[in-house]
């Protein structure tokens, strides 16, 4: 959203937006009006009973002030954030969806979202997950439901669609074409390609020599206890390699052995880290996935929650990493999948391939491109 939202600005738009706290300083940096969203819990727990939609309407009656007062002619919100969907909406300003990730409903023929499996070989692969499409068209019209539920408490029609979240006039998906599985896309729906920002960081240099280059780069959201990390410092070390490391500021709770090959810090600037790598392991994050392979790094992917899993299966498929299960998220097994990325030249060059689609497609002027479409009335 801020890379979306810096290219809009440059051009010389108006550009409100409304995000946690944190990131106020970021968003005046770039020219942008800063607006504080309202941040509440986004899954009920015992101390806040408060349900997803719940919090969505009271979200909706905080933000839609901010979008009256903008005047905006066109309002993005992200997939996870419903409440300024709605409040355009209700301001009747034409409304885009930004999916900063694989799109989350799969073609026919391909298993459920964040399964973890990938695109069948076969006919017959295809007709066997078919066979869950009934299942999956259930939890669809539940929240369907749900929606619509939320929808009539705000004064707005029903939709008809089961994915009615996504917006019917504008949805971008920031994530590289070749991560899709083949499907025809509607015509609303554009692929635009990963859309990368990140915080002004110091360089961090990595250790000295020659040798391949392995940034280890934890999820700074899961992994509490900080498994890969140990396993890779405790895998890699004599290894003919060397490793950039990072704890993603949540520091361990005790000291661990860092190998003479390693350099363990608290942070580095993927964007100028990763082009000087030849692997990254990761817990195949979004963003850290695109980051690596925008620099042409190929990855070695360890998911362990939400949607790594889909992640790491697109990776597979696209040919630009290897998926290292969480159970055998061990040294040893950290080791191997380290060896055999570094051991096969096709991962290096299609991630190089990625890397090149990247330098001959700005994602974020092509998404800026098409919110203006979107503002002028064109869509």
């Amino acid at each position: 959203m801020l890379a979306l939202g810096t290219a809009l600005a440059r051009r010389g738009h108006d550009v409100t937006m409304e995000t946690w706290s944190r990131w106020r300083e970021h968003v005046e940096a770039a020219g942008m009006r800063f607006v504080p969203a309202p941040e509440y819990p986004v899954f009920p727990t015992q101390e806040r009973p408060m349900t997803m939609y719940e919090a969505v309407v009271r979200a909706v009656s905080e933000t839609r002030p901010a979008v009256a007062a903008a005047r905006p002619h066109a309002v993005v919100a992200d997939i996870l954030t419903l409440a300024p969907a709605l409040a355009g909406e209700l301001e009747n300003v034409p409304v885009a969806t930004l999916v900063p990730h694989v799109h989350p409903a799969p073609p026919p023929g391909a298993p459920p979202y964040s399964f973890g499996a990938r695109w069948p070989r076969t006919a017959l692969g295809r007709r066997m997950w078919r066979q869950l499409d009934p299942l999956v068209e259930k939890g669809l019209r539940y929240g369907q439901r749900e929606l619509n539920e939320t929808r009539a408490q705000l004064g707005l029609a029903p939709v008809e669609r089961v994915h009615g979240g996504l917006s019917d006039r504008l949805c971008l998906v920031a994530t590289y074409p070749q991560l899709e599985y083949p499907r025809a896309w509607p015509a609303h729906t554009h692929v635009v390609g990963p859309l990368l920002w990140e915080p002004p960081t110091a360089d961090v240099e990595p250790p000295p020599g020659e040798q391949p280059l392995v940034l280890v780069a934890p999820s700074t959201a899961q992994d509490r206890d900080h498994r890969l990390l140990r396993a890779a410092l405790a895998g890699l070390g004599d290894l003919p390699i060397r490793v950039l490391a990072t704890w993603n500021r949540r520091p361990l709770p005790e000291p661990v052995p860092v190998p003479a090959n390693t350099r363990l810090v608290e942070w580095v600037s993927y964007s100028r880290t990763m082009p000087r790598c030849a692997l990254v392991l990761c817990h195949v994050g979004h963003g850290t996935m695109v980051r690596a392979l925008a620099s042409g790094a190929a990855v070695v992917a360890c998911p362990v929650a939400g949607d790594m899993g889909e992640n790491a299966a697109r990776l597979d498929w696209a040919g630009a990493g290897v998926r290292l299960p969480w159970r055998f998220t061990t040294p040893l097994g950290v080791r191997l999948a380290v060896q055999r990325a570094l051991g096969d030249p096709a991962l290096t060059r299609h991630a190089a391939e990625l890397a090149a689609w990247s330098r001959a497609h700005d994602a974020a002027e092509r998404a800026a491109d098409l919110v203006e479409q979107l503002a002028r009335g064109e869509r």
